[in-house]
């Protein structure tokens, strides 16, 4: 089971991570929300500690964030004892809320009902379209019951918007969880990525059907197509 821990302390990072691995578990580590955003859109971990208090943004934008695309089991980890924030970090959609200081054994605990709760199944769904088959498990795609190559870059923009079909994902999004928070002004980079997968995916990449653009907001994945 791969963990991804999200705090800026450097010394609960150190803890948690060698308490992790002592029972087995692999451990990514990163201490703000673009690098926890960036390492669950490449790296689907299994589970994440979240903090709230983080330096570049709201470990509750991090939660909202992540609930667009992916139902990965989140357990917070705050210092923030309030009930007021327990109940919006839930509704935000965590799955539990660990106030610190906190037991290992605890913790512990909390990981392994949260494992019990989540259905991997979900998180690995089989995408269809008339003209190709996304298989976000396996991590590939089958057009005319032949695998089509792509790049990482075009992989990780292609499995966000089948993970979100049939919603609008904006520009800002894909372009700050693909390539990182400096980029997100960069929409070049879209244009030309969307337009190879196109050309590798849609029957007529010149009137797309399936990897839809809505002028100046963003791109939606139609299943159907229109």
């Amino acid at each position: 089971m791969r963990v991804l821990v999200v705090d800026d302390d450097a010394q609960i990072i150190s803890a948690m991570r060698i308490h992790l691995r002592a029972r087995g578990y692999d451990v990514d580590t990163c201490g703000d929300g673009g690098a926890a955003l960036r390492i669950t859109a490449r790296h689907l971990p299994d589970l994440v500690l979240l903090d709230l208090g983080l330096p570049d943004m709201e470990g509750m934008e991090v939660l909202e964030r992540l609930r667009v695309w992916t139902s990965v089991p989140v357990i917070v980890l705050s210092a923030r004892h309030s009930a007021s924030e327990k109940v919006r970090s839930l509704d935000a959609g965590a799955d539990d809320y660990v106030t610190k200081p906190f037991g290992f054994d605890e913790l512990l605990a909390r990981i392994r009902a949260a494992q019990r709760r989540s259905v991997r199944g979900e998180e690995a769904p089989v995408v269809r379209t008339p003209a190709f088959t996304v298989d976000l498990g396996a991590k590939r795609v089958l057009r005319d019951e032949q695998e089509v190559r792509l790049t990482p870059t075009e992989w990780h923009i292609l499995e966000i918007l089948a993970r979100n079909a049939g919603r609008l994902v904006s520009q800002r999004q894909l372009l700050h969880d693909v390539w990182g928070p400096v980029y997100q002004s960069e929409t070049n980079y879209l244009r030309v990525y969307m337009a190879q997968l196109r050309r590798k995916l849609e029957p007529d990449p010149a009137h797309p059907r399936h990897l839809i653009t809505e002028a100046g907001m963003g791109y939606r994945f139609e299943r159907e197509g229109g």
